[in-house]
């Protein structure tokens, strides 16, 4: 495989490049997040980053929509020098970005988000009915259908993520950059946003996407630009390559791209839950009478389309939900039933009785953003013999030996444990969480999306440790939306829908479209 600019001398002669951008250098403090990075992305493409956690991609974006300034470095736009000290210069240069986490005004509607910073006039209601209009003609247009008067909260991830796509085009952009569009979406999601893209690139619109995953680049790019510990490693046409190949150039040696386990030798139950029920403050019913159970030495993992569940399964077994709702029915581990109310109903319990839990969002549930990661690593465990230093005060530098320890077993990078959370890139936040849980040994692992924006030597690192928490005789419950990862990592398959378990199955037994089935709410007998 050839590794360079792949745009051919014939295509540069024609038109400019929709970006260009030269020796671009970023650091922070001592650490040199983008380094003499050149890039070329041709007009009317999907051009494609990719490269591992902390590789700089989402600094380098950042740069070309105006959040930092580079420390040195040119960015052309369609043939010019352009400066862009900040977001404002970006937009008014044709270039838009959907972050990974989405900026939206949560209690406002669709169309207040839209002419959010680009109201005309101080009166609301002219910029108000435009915005109705032209929503209305780009829906129809590029496949983006959603409601101009709903809440942004009361709209699933999806709609949301829609919304943000509206924001830049109403907005004018024809370069649309898209950093971990698919980290949150479901499949269908994932295939409608695709065709949404498409669409664009059709209209003559330019794309980037970051990713880490690999099916999605080869998908829908044409070209792909490979990143790693901050510098360009090359740029290839994506029908000139495969997976095998970009996932090495990423890492810099060879990957399995397939988790690798023997069979599970079960022992015996460590989770039963019976008729598990919870109504929320709403007094909407969210679990309808679960049934299920977690042998020793086995993953069971929970698969659907979000929203039907599972988050609230998680929440009530890892002691999060008890002041969210009501709820009713048995949970036992290792025989002892678990309380369900009360003051031994919280999380803290559930440590103390043998379960860890990765929450599903890492930013809300699992890290407080603000402080350094040696004291994420601690929290819920803080009280464990060695992080005291005596009854009155705990051994800091033992916990700070303790987080590099886990940064280096994890590979977490930059590897310094005074750094806040926040200042790590969405997929070391994930290692961070992901080795306070496991390195804890418990009986029972709850595991919510464990490799979501997460790059793909990361994912094999966490799969593995997973499957060896297994092998060791622990129980796992995992909770993901990508069904490659549920069908590799499993050993069984229960799916739910509306707050019910619809099957289960076996993973050597099934495939996509009986899992589908079964995630839309579509039973043996219905079908």
């Amino acid at each position: 495989m050839q590794v360079g600019a792949p745009e051919t001398g014939r295509q540069a002669a024609a038109a400019p490049f929709a970006i260009e951008l030269k020796g671009i250098s970023k650091a922070f403090g001592p650490v040199q997040a983008n380094k003499d990075i050149s890039i070329q992305v041709a007009k009317g493409s999907i051009h494609g980053i990719i490269g591992e956690n902390g590789a700089g991609k989402s600094t380098l974006m950042s740069i070309l929509y105006g959040f930092y300034k580079a420390d040195s470095g040119e960015i052309w736009i369609d043939g010019k020098l352009t400066a862009i000290p900040d977001s404002q210069s970006a937009i008014r240069a044709g270039i838009g970005m959907v972050f990974q986490h989405f900026k939206l005004v949560q209690n406002f509607s669709v169309l207040e988000n839209i002419i959010l910073g680009v109201e005309e006039g101080a009166l609301l209601a002219p910029s108000l009915g435009k915005a109705r209009k032209v929503l209305a003609d780009l829906a129809r247009e590029y496949e983006l259908d959603v409601n101009p008067d709903a809440l942004i909260e009361d709209l699933s991830v999806g709609h949301q993520q829609r919304v943000e796509i509206l924001k830049a085009l109403y907005r004018q952009a024809d370069i649309l950059i898209l950093d971990e569009p698919t980290g949150v979406l479901t499949p269908a999601e994932a295939d409608h946003l695709f065709r949404i893209l498409r669409g664009l690139k059709d209209q003559g619109k330019t794309i980037i996407l970051i990713t880490h995953k690999l099916r999605e680049i080869m998908e829908i790019t044409d070209t792909v630009s490979v990143m790693r510990r901050g510098q360009m490693i090359g740029s290839v046409k994506t029908a000139e390559t495969s997976p095998e190949q970009l996932a090495e150039l990423m890492v810099g040696r060879k990957v399995l791209l397939q988790v690798e386990k023997q069979p599970a030798q079960p022992g015996k139950t460590v989770l039963e839950v019976e008729n598990l029920r919870l109504r929320d403050e709403h007094g909407v019913e969210r679990l309808k009478g679960i049934s299920l159970n977690i042998r020793a030495g086995e993953i069971l993992s929970i698969a659907g389309v979000a929203g039907n569940g599972q988050s609230e399964l998680l929440e009530v077994l890892g002691g999060i939900a008890r002041a969210k709702g009501a709820v009713t029915g048995t949970i036992r581990l290792n025989g002892q039933p678990l309380d369900l109310a009360g003051g031994r109903a919280d999380g803290q319990s559930r440590r103390a009785a043998g379960i860890a839990h990765v929450p599903e969002d890492r930013q809300v549930l699992g890290l407080i953003m603000d402080f350094a990661a040696w004291e994420n690593v601690a929290f819920g465990y803080h009280h464990a013999p060695e992080f005291q230093k005596n009854a009155l005060f705990m051994d800091n530098d033992a916990i700070r030996a303790d987080c590099e320890r886990k940064m280096a077993t994890f590979d977490v990078r930059p590897p310094i444990p005074t750094l806040a959370a926040k200042n790590f890139s969405g997929g070391n936040q994930q290692k961070i969480v992901v080795a306070r849980e496991i390195e804890r040994n418990p009986d029972l692992l709850l595991v919510g999306q464990p490799t979501r924006g997460v790059d793909i030597g990361a994912i094999e690192f966490i799969h593995k440790q997973i499957v060896a928490l297994r092998d060791a005789g622990k129980a796992v419950l995992l909770v993901s939306v990508e069904l490659d990862e549920i069908m590799s990592l499993s050993d069984r398959i229960a799916v739910m829908f509306d707050g019910q378990i619809m099957g289960e199955r076996d993973p050597r037994q099934t495939d996509e479209r009986d899992l589908g089935l079964l995630m839309a709410g579509v039973t043996e007998g219905a079908a």
